[in-house]
């Protein structure tokens, strides 16, 4: 990253990262803050309050409408995401107006106002939406609890409570969650580096509290335990194929050569699953592999969806390519072809400043380097074909992995 960057902490614990994007006068700023579903207790509470912060605050005394007119005057774009682990409140903003960004964000996060009226909006919002599960997500619940034992992520999302949380609850929530112990901010603009972190610093200094607790447990085992797992519906939509193999974090050096074995598996259109299951063999039309990670662990996943009726012999076939690659390996074309796919995709992944600002908040958040994209490049220009043969010998082994399926009762 041919970025000049700067850092710092804050006595109340933000961290403060600053970058340097000379050019267009744009300027990004994203706060991430810990908010993983910890406790199930927790659940409403934590979706109403991601809905309604941003809706008021208290000092100035500003609206929903007041805030998008500030916004505006300011030509700044507001964005709450929220993630398994994580709250991330993102603005894009003419440079310009930075300081008087970063100033509604220090509003927001320290002198919030909740009201009945954004509450109520929210719940009615949530009310319309479905809260259970879909197949695909029990699918992968029951896969996780298999593989990893009883854990937030394996917990089916919590039915609606006939009570619904409160302001009350919703403000204290508030002043555990929303605070600068645990946090990151980063701030990508056109200015120098040390004036981001002093114009973030100044307005955020006063911002207390801290740290929420609210982070992912570890797994309970590092691998997962093999096995099979069989869902059925009377009438399924699809019939579903999910598994979960061993891993490893993208900060192990063993990540790169895993990472290419993934990609020739079913990471990309011309992958060896792609080709077995949907072109030869017309099982699945939706067919891929990839690495999940969070800060419980990591685990290697297949997903293949297709008609009601195939489970049973796509969860076979990619049983068998799972065998054939651990056992006999990838070509040196396919690693080749796999590692210019991912090359390619490093430089896609940073290729608008929004696109940057969020992935270099997630690696500072998740304790990577700033450039770890970019040095990545170089990491998967070494890898050898023997490297990533090995690396399908012990990863890609279907004897590791939970296998499951979900199709017609009796199928």
């Amino acid at each position: 990253m041919n970025r000049e960057t700067a850092e710092t902490v804050l006595a109340n614990g933000l961290r403060l990262v600053a970058v340097l994007a000379p050019g267009a006068p744009l300027a990004e700023t994203r706060l991430v803050l810990p908010y993983a579903c910890s406790d199930s207790r927790l659940a409403a509470t934590r979706e109403l309050l991601a809905a309604c912060l941003g809706t008021g605050t208290r000092a100035p005394a500003r609206t929903r409408q007041d805030i998008a007119d500030r916004a505006a005057d300011l030509g700044a774009e507001l964005s709450t995401v929220v993630t398994a682990e994580s709250m991330v409140l993102a603005t894009s903003v003419l440079s310009a107006g930075l300081p008087g960004a970063l100033d509604l964000l220090a509003d927001l996060l320290t002198r919030p106002r909740y009201t009945e009226d954004e509450l109520a909006l929210a719940r009615r919002r949530g009310a319309g939406a479905s809260r259970a599960p879909g197949p695909l997500g029990r699918l992968r619940g029951s896969v996780l609890a298999h593989a990893f034992g009883s854990h937030p992520l394996t917990r089916p999302r919590p039915a609606p409570v006939d009570d619904p949380p409160s302001r009350r609850e919703v403000e204290a929530l508030h002043a555990r969650a929303v605070v600068p112990d645990g946090a990151v901010l980063l701030v990508m603009s056109d200015r120098d580096p040390q004036e981001a972190l002093r114009l973030a610093g100044v307005r955020l200094e006063s911002w207390s509290g801290g740290p929420s607790g609210l982070t992912l447990p570890r797994f309970e085992r590092a691998e997962p335990f093999p096995g099979r797992v069989t869902l059925s519906s009377h009438d399924p939509a699809q019939a579903m194929v999910l598994t979960a193999g061993p891993a490893v974090p993208a900060a192990d050096p063993g990540h790169a050569p895993l990472h290419l074995a993934q990609l020739l598996l079913g990471g990309h259109a011309s992958s060896r699953l792609a080709r077995r299951l949907r072109d030869r063999h017309g099982l699945a039309y939706a067919v891929s592999a990839e690495l999940r990670e969070y800060r419980a662990g990591c685990w290697l996943e297949v997903e293949c969806s297709g008609a009601p009726g195939t489970a049973a012999r796509t969860a076979a076939e990619v049983t068998d390519a799972l065998r054939e690659l651990a056992d006999a390996g990838p070509t040196a074309r396919e690693v080749d072809r796999a590692r210019a796919y991912a090359t390619g995709f490093t430089r896609f992944a940073l290729a608008t400043r929004t696109e940057e600002a969020s992935a270099l908040a997630g690696f500072a958040a998740a304790g990577l380097p700033l450039d770890w994209l970019d040095a990545y490049r170089g990491v998967l220009a070494e890898v050898t074909h023997a490297q990533v043969a090995a690396a399908a010998a012990h990863f890609l082994d279907p004897s590791k992995a939970v296998i499951a399926t979900y199709d017609e009762e009796g199928r």
